[in-house]
């Protein structure tokens, strides 16, 4: 097995991404083993941010390195929260009150906004950097489309997943199991394109 560094400190992420990885003989490893900081996130895209995270978690590790940088895109918003998403309340709350936050602020935001008008895409790009130095990393990039709904439903997922209504399954995105998650999702079609790039 030959260790990747993963740029999060997300135990959730680390198994997610290191069960669809391990069968190309790759043991994601967490950036925290080597750094205790994170690295501050100041790109203008999920691809600026990406990079920075990935080249951060290279040069801690001396490992190649494997960051990702996601966010809900809502047209009727510009695009927001976008890369804010994390953050889209505020930074001071964490975990479960956080993401009940950052839906409660979305939705009244989108108040005065028709539901045939709250069309909203999640949004992943992973990077795959060999080194620190890498000038070409590998980047992939996948979407995934839905519709911002007012009442939170479901007890899977995490994020804005009980708001998001998935287009093709017509439920939410926390009303699927995992698996069913990780076949359709924004986050699972990118590591998909990963894996074919890895092999």
């Amino acid at each position: 097995m030959r260790q990747v560094a993963l740029a999060s400190g997300n135990a959730g992420k680390l198994i997610e991404f290191g069960q669809c990885l391990a069968p190309l003989g790759i043991e994601l490893v967490a950036q925290s083993q080597f750094v205790s900081q994170e690295v501050e996130e100041t790109g203008l895209s999920f691809v600026e941010n990406a990079i920075l995270k990935a080249r951060h978690a290279a040069a801690a590790s001396g490992l190649p390195a494997l960051a990702d940088d996601s966010g809900l895109e809502v047209d009727a918003l510009h695009g927001a929260p976008g890369i804010y998403s994390a953050r889209y309340a505020g930074s001071a709350l964490s975990g479960a009150a956080k993401d009940a936050a950052n839906s409660a602020h979305l939705i009244a935001n989108l108040k005065h906004v028709p539901s045939h008008q709250r069309n909203a895409r999640f949004q992943c790009v992973l990077v795959y950097m060999r080194h620190a130095q890498d000038p070409t990393p590998l980047i992939c990039q996948a979407a995934w489309e839905g519709v911002i709904m007012d009442t939170p439903q479901g007890e899977h997922g995490f994020g804005y997943d009980p708001i998001f209504q998935v287009l093709e399954k017509g439920c939410r995105a926390a009303q699927l199991t995992p698996q069913e998650k990780i076949s359709i999702s924004h986050r699972g079609q990118a590591l998909a394109q990963l894996q074919r790039a890895l092999v």
